[in-house]
């Protein structure tokens, strides 16, 4: 299960990296504007990204080795 986390990350940082390799104007935009939402609509943000990586994990975890 180690290596899988990893290859996760490594691919979670790739596409944290495209915006603002190829964009950064936008992207800078982008995070200035999320600097200005109140911390509830933060939350609620984070929340939801959380939740969605759980369902993206449930519904994957018995195609890993399935192969």
């Amino acid at each position: 299960m180690g290596i899988h986390v990893l290859l996760a990350l490594g691919l979670v940082l790739v596409f944290e990296g495209i915006l603002p390799m190829f964009f950064p104007r936008i992207w800078r935009r982008m995070v200035l504007s999320l600097a200005q939402l109140p911390d509830n609509t933060l939350r609620r943000i984070g929340g939801g990204i959380v939740v969605a990586g759980c369902v993206i994990y449930y519904m994957l975890r018995g195609q890993i080795g399935n192969e």
